[in-house]
Protein backbone atom coordinates (compact mmCIF):
# COMPACT_ATOMS: atom_id res chain seq x y z
CA UNK A 1 0.00 0.00 0.00
CA UNK A 2 0.84 3.59 -0.86
CA UNK A 3 0.47 5.80 1.80
CA UNK A 4 0.46 9.77 0.76
CA UNK A 5 0.45 12.47 3.62
CA UNK A 6 -0.33 16.25 2.82
CA UNK A 7 0.88 19.28 4.73
CA UNK A 8 1.05 22.95 4.66
CA UNK A 9 -2.77 24.08 4.31
CA UNK A 10 -4.02 26.56 6.49
CA UNK A 11 -5.46 30.37 6.26
CA UNK A 12 -3.90 32.72 3.88
CA UNK A 13 -5.37 36.71 2.43
CA UNK A 14 -5.97 36.84 -1.09
CA UNK A 15 -2.85 37.66 -3.00
CA UNK A 16 -0.59 35.12 -0.67
CA UNK A 17 1.82 32.34 -1.53
CA UNK A 18 0.90 28.96 0.00
CA UNK A 19 3.48 25.67 -0.15
CA UNK A 20 1.32 22.38 0.28
CA UNK A 21 3.90 19.25 0.45
CA UNK A 22 2.90 15.43 0.27
CA UNK A 23 5.54 12.68 1.53
CA UNK A 24 4.82 9.26 0.32
CA UNK A 25 5.97 5.88 1.59
CA UNK A 26 5.17 2.03 0.81
CA UNK A 27 6.16 1.76 -2.45
CA UNK A 28 9.21 3.06 -4.77
CA UNK A 29 8.63 6.95 -5.63
CA UNK A 30 10.24 7.77 -8.76
CA UNK A 31 8.11 5.89 -11.00
CA UNK A 32 5.00 7.08 -9.65
CA UNK A 33 2.83 9.94 -11.11
CA UNK A 34 2.04 12.38 -8.98
CA UNK A 35 -1.07 14.88 -9.01
CA UNK A 36 -2.72 17.43 -6.78
CA UNK A 37 -6.20 17.82 -6.67
CA UNK A 38 -8.92 19.73 -4.79
CA UNK A 39 -13.01 20.15 -3.63
CA UNK A 40 -14.15 22.96 -2.66
CA UNK A 41 -17.84 23.02 -0.94
CA UNK A 42 -20.57 22.22 -3.29
CA UNK A 43 -18.17 21.79 -6.41
CA UNK A 44 -16.92 18.13 -8.25
CA UNK A 45 -13.22 17.25 -7.45
CA UNK A 46 -11.31 18.61 -9.95
CA UNK A 47 -6.98 17.85 -10.96
CA UNK A 48 -5.28 20.75 -9.99
CA UNK A 49 -1.82 19.80 -11.32
CA UNK A 50 0.33 16.82 -12.07
CA UNK A 51 3.87 15.85 -12.43
CA UNK A 52 5.85 12.53 -14.23
CA UNK A 53 7.67 10.35 -12.13
CA UNK A 54 10.86 11.68 -14.60
CA UNK A 55 9.38 15.53 -14.11
CA UNK A 56 9.71 15.82 -17.45
CA UNK A 57 6.11 16.17 -18.49
CA UNK A 58 3.85 18.49 -15.99
CA UNK A 59 0.15 19.64 -16.17
CA UNK A 60 -2.03 22.40 -15.32
CA UNK A 61 -5.86 23.44 -14.86
CA UNK A 62 -6.73 26.36 -16.60
CA UNK A 63 -7.29 27.94 -13.17
CA UNK A 64 -3.55 26.74 -11.81
CA UNK A 65 -1.41 28.02 -14.97
CA UNK A 66 0.68 30.56 -13.85
CA UNK A 67 0.29 30.51 -10.43
CA UNK A 68 0.95 27.00 -9.18
CA UNK A 69 3.96 25.22 -9.87
CA UNK A 70 4.01 21.27 -9.37
CA UNK A 71 7.42 20.18 -8.55
CA UNK A 72 9.23 16.94 -6.80
CA UNK A 73 11.92 15.35 -4.92
CA UNK A 74 12.69 11.97 -5.67
CA UNK A 75 15.41 11.37 -3.35
CA UNK A 76 13.17 12.74 -0.47
CA UNK A 77 9.63 10.78 -1.53
CA UNK A 78 7.86 14.39 -1.73
CA UNK A 79 6.42 16.35 -3.69
CA UNK A 80 5.42 19.91 -3.30
CA UNK A 81 2.66 22.64 -4.79
CA UNK A 82 3.58 26.21 -4.58
CA UNK A 83 0.93 28.52 -4.67
CA UNK A 84 0.71 32.04 -5.74
CA UNK A 85 -1.57 34.79 -6.40
CA UNK A 86 -3.78 32.94 -4.37
CA UNK A 87 -8.10 33.83 -5.03
CA UNK A 88 -11.10 33.09 -2.81
CA UNK A 89 -12.30 30.80 -5.06
CA UNK A 90 -8.56 28.34 -4.36
CA UNK A 91 -10.26 27.50 -1.11
CA UNK A 92 -10.91 24.12 -1.32
CA UNK A 93 -9.72 20.63 0.20
CA UNK A 94 -6.26 19.47 -1.48
CA UNK A 95 -5.41 15.97 -1.80
CA UNK A 96 -2.59 14.61 -2.85
CA UNK A 97 -2.75 12.03 -5.62
CA UNK A 98 -0.46 9.11 -7.25
CA UNK A 99 -0.54 6.30 -9.54
CA UNK A 100 1.67 4.13 -11.82
CA UNK A 101 3.04 5.27 -15.25
CA UNK A 102 0.27 4.05 -17.58
CA UNK A 103 -2.62 4.07 -15.37
CA UNK A 104 -5.57 6.17 -16.19
CA UNK A 105 -7.27 6.80 -12.71
CA UNK A 106 -5.50 8.13 -9.68
CA UNK A 107 -4.87 4.77 -7.31
CA UNK A 108 -4.04 6.31 -4.02
CA UNK A 109 -4.94 9.12 -2.20
CA UNK A 110 -3.81 11.58 1.07
CA UNK A 111 -6.24 12.75 3.66
CA UNK A 112 -6.11 16.09 2.31
CA UNK A 113 -5.04 19.28 3.89
CA UNK A 114 -7.74 22.25 3.70
CA UNK A 115 -6.65 25.61 2.03
CA UNK A 116 -8.48 29.18 3.03
CA UNK A 117 -8.09 31.77 1.31
CA UNK A 118 -9.83 34.87 2.49
CA UNK A 119 -10.60 37.72 0.35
Amino acid sequence: QVQLVESGGGLVQAGGSMRLSCTTSGRTFNYLTMGWLRQAPGKERESVAAIAWSASSTYYADSAKGRFTISRDNAKNAVHLQMTQLKPEDTAIYYCAAKRVGDAEWTWWGQGTQVTVSS
